[in-house]
C-alpha cells in the first residue's frame, strides 16, 4: 500500500508537467502560425503610426510573469510619446479600484491607438513573448511591478503559471474597473487550469473582441461604478462562462504550487 501511494505521489507531477509541456507547445505551434498569418497587418499597423505619430512604433514596459519573473513585455504604441509626463495630470480621474489605473477617453490615447485597443490590434505584439516564453496564449493578466507590491500572499499566486496574452479577466472584465473582480478571475483560473479551459478561452476571444466591436455604444454607456454585468453576460452583451462553472473542477492550483517547490528550475520556455 505504501509503494503504491508513492507511486502515485510521483504519477501526479509528472502528469502536472506534461500538461505544462504541452501548454507550452500550443504557445509556441500557435504564435508562430498566428505571426506568419498576421504579418500583413502586423507591418500596416506599424506603419500606420509611425506615419501618423512617428517613432516609436511598440511600447516597451516592465511586467511581473511566471514566478515573480520580471519581463518586458512589448505593445504597438498606443499613446502620444509625452504620455508619461501627461500622467500625473490625470491622475486624479483614475475610474479603476486599487492599483490599477484607466481613464475613459484618455486624453494621451492617439487617434489611431483608439481604433487599435477597440480591436485588441495593440496587443498583437505579444505573440512574440509567447513565442520567447515569457509568457502565455492564456494566463492571468500581466501585472505591473507596482501593483504586485500591493498584492496579498493570496493574489501571488497569480504567478504560479505563465501570464497570458487572453484569459478570464481579459474576457469578461475588459470593461469592468473592479480590481477584486479581476483579481478573482485570475485566481479561479489559476486554481483550476486545464488544456480545456484554455483551448475555450483561445476560441472565445476573436468573438469577445468582436463583440466589443459590434457593441461600441452599449460599452461606452456603461458607467464605471456599475455593476450590472452578471455572471453569465459580459457588458457586450456576448454569453460569457457562468460563475459556478469553474467551482466544481478540480483544484489544480495546489498540485502546481507543489510542483514549483519540488522543482523551482521548472520553466515552460525551456
Amino acid at each position: 500500500m505504501l509503494d503504491l501511494e508513492r507511486r502515485n505521489n510521483r504519477r501526479a507531477p509528472l502528469s502536472l508537467r506534461v500538461r505544462l509541456a504541452v501548454k507550452r507547445g500550443i504557445d509556441i505551434v500557435l504564435s508562430i502560425l498566428l505571426l506568419l498569418l498576421l504579418s500583413p497587418l502586423l507591418a500596416l499597423t506599424a506603419l500606420i503610426i509611425l506615419v501618423s505619430s512617428g517613432a516609436p512604433i511598440l511600447f516597451r514596459q516592465t511586467r511581473v510573469g511566471r514566478n515573480g519573473r520580471e519581463f518586458v513585455m512589448i505593445k504597438f504604441r498606443t499613446m502620444s510619446t509625452d504620455a508619461e509626463q501627461q500622467l500625473d495630470e490625470i491622475k486624479a480621474e483614475n475610474q479603476r479600484t486599487g492599483p490599477l489605473f484607466k481613464v475613459n477617453n484618455d486624453p494621451r490615447v492617439t487617434t489611431v491607438g483608439r481604433v487599435l485597443r477597440r480591436s485588441s490590434i495593440d496587443e498583437l505584439p505579444q505573440l512574440f513573448n509567447v513565442l520567447a516564453g515569457s509568457m502565455s496564449l492564456v494566463g492571468p493578466r500581466p501585472a505591473l511591478p507596482a501593483e504586485v507590491v500591493e498584492f496579498s500572499d493570496e493574489l501571488r499566486r497569480r504567478e504560479l503559471l505563465p501570464q497570458g496574452l487572453t484569459g478570464l479577466w481579459q474576457l469578461d472584465g475588459r470593461t469592468d474597473p473592479d480590481f477584486t473582480k479581476y483579481a478573482e478571475l485570475d485566481l479561479r483560473y489559476v486554481e483550476h487550469w486545464t488544456l480545456r479551459l484554455d483551448l475555450w478561452i483561445i476560441i472565445r476571444t476573436p468573438f469577445v473582441i468582436l463583440g466589443h466591436l459590434i457593441c461600441r455604444d452599449a460599452v461606452d454607456a456603461v458607467e464605471p461604478t456599475s455593476n450590472a454585468t452578471s455572471n453569465t453576460t459580459s457588458t457586450t452583451g456576448v454569453p460569457f462562462i457562468p460563475a459556478d462553472a469553474l467551482r466544481t473542477a478540480p483544484r489544480i492550483e495546489p498540485q502546481i504550487a507543489d510542483l514549483v517547490r519540488r522543482d523551482s528550475s521548472l520553466e515552460l520556455a525551456e
